[in-house]
């Protein structure tokens, strides 16, 4: 995996990976983004989180990212929660992924994580197979239901 630069996302650099997050947020504008980014950047937030970003040497903008956020699972303690995964590279998009998939390892062994859960949104195939060929493994269903405005009122 030479020729890229891993970086966990500065709180200054938002607004320049919107157009990555987008590719698998197609729907989301950028105040929402800025919102949701500087939760898991801000330093005020008591388990660890952020946004790792991935470029190739020499460019200055990022080729990939995900999120992440460490969880206490009943199970297995500390879990290192990973989404909203982006590999974008015109020549090799599973040599991005790789990268990030690696970093993914060394950010759970440094946040001393017992395990890894990667959360895969629909449409992204082929961050499942990357993640599947470096030994991650469906471990349960994850389902979501769509509140309208007019349930989320009375919650």
């Amino acid at each position: 995996m030479t020729g890229f630069i891993v970086e966990t996302l500065a709180p200054d650099q938002i607004r320049s990976v919107f157009p990555l997050i987008r590719e698998v947020v197609p729907a989301l504008d950028l105040p929402a983004w800025v919102r949701f980014a500087r939760q898991l950047t801000g330093a005020r937030r008591g388990a660890p989180s952020g946004i790792v970003t991935v470029r190739r040497t020499g460019r200055d903008y990022p080729c990939g990212l995900f999120c992440y956020r460490v969880d206490q699972d009943l199970e297995r303690g500390r879990v290192l929660v990973a989404e909203h995964f982006v590999a974008v590279d015109l020549l090799d998009p599973a040599a991005v992924l790789d990268a990030l998939v690696a970093e993914l390892d060394a950010l759970a062994q440094r946040l001393d994580c017992a395990a890894i859960r990667s959360v895969v949104h629909g449409g992204e195939d082929h961050v499942s197979g990357g993640l599947s060929a470096a030994g991650h493994a469906p471990d349960g269903e994850l389902l979501l239901k769509s509140l309208t405005s007019r349930t989320r009122e009375h919650c």
